[in-house]
């Protein structure tokens, strides 16, 4: 598993698909949820994007914005619009609040000039937030990159009413997702993360494959270096040249957040189980590296987070 893979496990559209209509100005839509990413995409038209901080975005034929939550943001016809914001959110999907199957609940005449599709993230685990934590606060990608094939698909499935097209949509909508944060990182504003630039390296991604492939493994650097196929010593200052910090930190980081995610997924899993999962025969050995990297025991990060997803589902 590549480091970029193993991020986006997490990030999954479920029935996401908000909304695909055809507008005709005037329209204000406000995506009020604050949902952890959100991905925007004209499939024709324009229309200007209103995020709650930061500056107006410009909106042509086949771009893509993706919004970080918890922001919500505003799409219009024009900065200076008549139209009064329409309050759009998940629940407009849905046919008891005003929506039909791919309409999220605005005037839609159907003669406009825009369509919009709009698809929201849930992101679980502390796994995704890496991935999170790597991207800004709104992302624009302009049209005529690899994401445009996905958007003749997502189009013409848009159009239909078949049997399974919510499961093809969602599919759809990750794969744009996918191919417009590889295009993102790729270009001169994209500032990637360390650990994008390093997975390209032949040396240095062969040794982070090795460690989200398998981290429970007794790993050293000899034998990362070994899997690399170059010296110990070469392994341990191109990885801490790119990555920023050395093998057995990063293993020690990943394997903590590898666990983050098992205390809270896996509630009859106990502490020694997650343990022995990232690759800790001690639990106290474990305990102790776990309270060093995230400040608290395990035991008392699962109180914390299992009441806070408690009360968030009951929200």
């Amino acid at each position: 598993m590549d480091v970029f893979g193993d991020l986006c496990r997490g990030v999954r559209a479920h029935g996401s698909l908000f909304g695909s209509s055809q507008l005709s100005p005037p329209w204000a839509l406000q995506f009020v949820d604050g949902a952890p990413l959100t991905l925007c995409t004209v499939l024709d038209g324009q229309g200007w994007l209103l995020p709650e901080h930061g500056a107006p975005v410009q909106m042509r034929d086949r771009d893509t914005v993706v919004v970080k939550g918890p922001d919500t943001f505003t799409f219009v016809d024009d900065l200076a619009t008549t139209a009064e914001p329409i309050a759009c959110g998940e629940m407009c999907a849905k046919p008891e609040y005003g929506g039909t199957r791919h309409r999220i609940g605005w005037t839609d005449s159907g003669s406009g000039e825009t369509t919009l599709v709009v698809g929201a993230y849930p992101v679980r685990g502390e796994i995704s937030r890496r991935l999170l934590d790597a991207l800004p606060a709104v992302l624009h990608l302009a049209g005529g990159g690899d994401g445009d094939a996905v958007l003749d698909h997502l189009a013409a499935e848009a159009a239909l009413d078949i049997p399974g097209q919510q499961v093809v949509l969602d599919r759809l909508l990750d794969w744009m997702l996918v191919c417009t944060l590889r295009t993102w990182f790729d270009s001169p504003e994209g500032h990637p993360p360390t650990w994008w630039t390093a997975q390209r390296d032949p040396v240095v991604g062969d040794a982070l494959r090795l460690l989200h492939t398998d981290p429970a493994a007794s790993w050293t650097v000899s034998s990362l270096a070994a899997g690399a196929g170059v010296s110990r010593s070469t392994l341990a200052k191109r990885f801490n040249d790119l990555v920023g910090e050395p093998p057995l930190t990063y293993l020690t980081k990943w394997r903590m957040t590898v666990a983050m995610d098992l205390l809270i997924e896996q509630e009859t899993a106990t502490v020694s189980e997650v343990a022995r999962a990232v690759g800790y025969a001690d639990p106290f050995t474990f305990s102790a590296a776990f309270k060093r990297v995230r400040g608290m025991s395990p035991s008392e990060f699962r109180r914390i987070n299992t009441a806070a997803v408690l009360t968030a589902g009951q929200g």
